[in-house]
């Protein structure tokens, strides 16, 4: 008998978005708008979607990488991810930014996407330092990165405008050496108990 592959822990598959996504994506956005509330604002038409698109298209590989995280099972959106402002040379990081999508929201799938998209950072795209920026009142995104391993470094006062407004923010950070122990701890822990 042959052996049995292992079955993958992981409910989710990240893959680049694509123009086909388009309208899957918008509703879902609109869906979420009450979720995204002041924290995001990701593209919410058609022709934002397609601009989107078009940045991404410019930037990948060189100074982005984004992901949606879908169901593995169904194909359905989960939510999405960027690389932003990758820069090499002696820094070899980038900054993270991620949204769920609803009716996905809450069931547990960021937070293996978050998981997926570190294994993608620190394997093919070869980056040594994620860092995710949080408004310390998200409580959500608070407990995601703390629950995948990321480390607390620090407080930005008024770091980003968002929604008109300038808004502080909570720094995270992971490093490539510390990822090998966080992700095992993670696979081990509740988020992956099935």
């Amino acid at each position: 008998m042959p052996a049995r592959a292992p079955r993958s822990p992981f409910r989710v598959v990240l893959r680049p978005p694509a123009a086909s996504d388009a309208r899957a994506f918008v509703a879902a956005v609109r869906a979420s708008e009450r979720l995204h509330g002041a924290w995001v604002a990701p593209p919410s038409s058609p022709a934002a979607f397609r601009a989107w698109l078009r940045r991404l298209e410019r930037d990948r590989g060189t100074r982005s990488a984004s992901f949606l995280a879908v169901r593995a099972d169904d194909g359905s959106l989960a939510g999405a991810l960027n690389f932003s402002e990758i820069v090499r040379g002696a820094f070899q990081s980038a900054y993270l930014g991620y949204y769920a999508l609803a009716p996905n929201a809450g069931h547990g799938y960021m937070t293996e996407a978050l998981a997926l998209a570190l294994d993608a950072a620190f394997g093919g795209l070869r980056l040594h330092r994620i860092e995710v920026n949080v408004q310390p009142s998200n409580a959500r995104s608070v407990a995601l990165v703390e629950r995948v391993g990321f480390v607390r470094e620090g407080y930005s006062r008024r770091y980003v405008k968002i929604a008109g407004r300038w808004r502080d923010h909570l720094r995270y950070a992971m490093l490539s050496e510390d990822w090998p122990r966080a992700r095992r701890a993670l696979l081990a822990g509740p988020a992956f108990a099935r």
